[in-house]
């Protein structure tokens, strides 16, 4: 009797109650479209954003390298320039722009250009032909034969690591004519600088010096 009653009571059922129980899925095809179209617009979203971000941060480092390469060049054109008229006053623009190893030891290393000025009495025209940011690959030296790691040269800006937030170096080529005041031909010299330009609180600054053959 009771299994009579059963069948009785699903016999009363509509038939469409029937096809939803037996066949419909739990998660309808519209229903999985939508999340998977969410899904989608959700990475769009992330994907976005993040080529944004390295967009803005790509700007950011072509404005900074520009502004490193002005700045060497500006440094580099007042040395060039340098002449027995204006010996002075470039050598405190030039000590001015510097930082690090370089602004304490200026006066040593910067003494050879500024004796020549004086003993020959030049006077110099120069120009900056290029400038450019040499790309250093800073791999460890090999360990040696005990397996040990020898330990990193140090470089002239290692002093800066807690004061500049970053250095960049910049190889600056250039062109100066010559006149001795005494007469003679004019001479020209060619200008091969190796010059590291350091932010220190917002300020790019010239920490090291090299006079490339």
């Amino acid at each position: 009797m009771p299994e009579q009653a059963t069948d009785a009571a699903d016999r009363a059922r509509p038939p469409s109650a029937h096809a939803r129980d037996e066949h419909d899925p739990i998660f309808s095809g519209f229903g999985i479209a939508s999340a998977v179209l969410g899904l989608v617009a959700v990475a769009a979203v992330v994907l976005g954003a993040l080529i944004w971000s390295d967009h803005r941060a790509e700007q950011a480092e072509l404005r900074h390298r520009a502004a490193v390469l002005q700045t060497a060049a500006d440094w580099a054109a007042v040395l060039v320039n340098m002449n027995a008229d204006n010996v002075a006053d470039s050598l405190r623009r030039l000590h001015e722009g510097t930082v690090g190893e370089l602004n304490t030891d200026f006066e040593a290393v910067l003494q050879p250009y500024e004796q020549l000025v004086r003993k020959l009495q030049t006077r110099s025209r120069g120009q900056i032909d290029s400038v450019s940011i040499e790309i250093l690959h800073r791999d460890l030296p090999p360990p040696d034969a005990d397996g040990a790691t020898a330990p990193r040269p140090r470089r002239p800006d290692d002093e800066l690591s807690g004061l500049a937030s970053r250095t960049d170096t910049v190889l600056v080529v250039a062109t100066s004519v010559s006149e001795n005041a005494a007469g003679g031909e004019p001479q020209t010299v060619r200008w091969k600088l190796r010059l590291g330009v350091s932010e220190v609180d917002g300020r790019l600054l010239i920490s090291r010096l090299e006079t490339l053959r």
